[in-house]
């Protein structure tokens, strides 16, 4: 009689899955959520239902972030090889019976839909690589940094050969920030750094020579080496190729301190700004909100990711802390690349921005990748 009477409560059942969350982190996505739709109403208003799927690929989001919360990291690291596994099955099958869209075979057909594999590999590939690394814990010798390398390689090569320079650059760097969290040498990465630095003082010092007609990259193809020569130089083309780059640092420039107003962005309204809603959002904001706005932007997503550091520095196990610490810098290159590309910093990529920008399979990813965050936080380590 008693089991019957003490039969705990739906309340009691469910109350665990509501415990634990990160507050502060929290916070920070509702904020950023905040901003975006605000944002996206005034660019997006008179954008067919822009705002409307906004809002509803926010709430999918939302929905992801809590149902991988609940997923304990160990859990999750047995995903890690499947995950991997069909990402890079999927990435060749787009290679051999891809769609091709605009000059890009980015998406495969499979029925009832279209996919884009390569945003699989945004999370599988960090995933994969923090897996590695968990099973070689404290063993870690140079073949195994090779192995590593290799592992990235793998989707990086087969994203950006369809081509998605932007989807490539996410996937990599999110690789990136595994290995370095798991110990790589700074012997090896100060030289990287090194012949970084000198190849694009070299570039711009022979971009008159370089960016002709006639002279072919390798490597890059010639869209490609369109876009860098316009980043060194948008004036030569003002109304065709640098037409983007001019376009988006006047309306950050015109908004001055405060900004214009909300709603009342002359060049986002009369068309001036290309893809205002998806990866040129930033620029429409800046001339609303000016550079208080952006400040405030700015602050949202320092706070994001000050606290996925300090989650990734609290977590139990090597896989946790490499996947958050992978994570959450992956937020910053998506903002860094963004904001660079708008403001004219960085040749024009498709990277969106998190939560601002218009785009539902970019909000999955996003969901997926703060639901670990949030897993991870939820595990962390106690420190006396």
């Amino acid at each position: 009689m008693n089991a019957v009477f003490n039969k705990p409560s739906l309340w009691q059942r469910l109350k665990p899955m509501f415990s634990g969350f990160d507050l502060p982190l929290l916070l920070a996505i509702g904020w950023m959520m905040g901003l975006g739709l605000l944002s996206m109403y005034s660019a997006g208003y008179d954008h067919g239902t822009r705002f409307v799927d906004h809002s509803r690929n926010m709430l999918i989001s939302i929905a992801l972030i809590f149902l991988v919360a609940q997923i304990p990291p160990q859990r999750i690291m047995q995903l890690a090889i499947p995950l991997y596994t069909v990402g890079i099955v999927l990435l060749l099958a787009t290679a051999l019976f891809g769609i091709t869209k605009k000059g890009a075979t980015r998406w495969l057909s499979i029925g009832v839909t279209q996919i884009q594999p390569s945003e699989l590999l945004k999370i599988a590939t960090p995933l994969m690589l923090a897996w590695w690394f968990q099973k070689r814990e404290g063993l870690l010798r140079l073949p195994d940094f090779i192995a590593a390398f290799a592992l990235l390689a793998i989707p990086t090569l087969l994203v950006a050969k369809q081509p998605d320079l932007g989807t490539a650059i996410l996937v990599m760097s999110a690789g990136l920030y595994v290995i370095f969290f798991a110990g790589l040498s700074w012997k090896l990465i100060i030289p990287a750094f090194v012949i970084g630095a000198a190849s694009i003082t070299t570039l711009v010092m022979s971009e008159e020579k370089i960016c002709q007609p006639d002279v072919e990259w390798p490597v890059l193809r010639e869209y490609q080496k369109n876009r860098v020569c316009t980043l060194l130089d948008p004036t030569k083309d003002p109304l065709g190729k640098g037409f983007h780059i001019i376009q988006g640092e006047i309306a950050i420039g015109s908004g001055g301190i405060t900004g214009k107003g909300f709603m009342k962005g002359t060049q986002t309204h009369l068309e001036f700004i290309p893809e205002r809603t998806t990866d040129f959002i930033f620029a429409a904001f800046g001339e609303e909100f000016g550079l208080a706005g952006a400040l405030a932007l700015l602050a949202g997503f320092t706070a994001l990711i000050l606290r996925g550091l300090m989650i990734a520095s609290d977590a139990p196990t090597l896989f946790s802390r490499l996947m958050a610490g992978a994570v959450t810098m992956s937020f910053f290159t998506y903002v860094f690349v963004n904001m660079g590309m708008v403001s004219g910093i960085l040749p024009v990529v498709g990277v969106p921005l998190p939560y601002i920008s218009y785009g539902g399979t970019a909000m999955v990813t996003l969901g997926i990748g703060l639901g670990l965050l949030m897993s991870i936080a939820k595990t962390r380590r106690v420190r006396y």
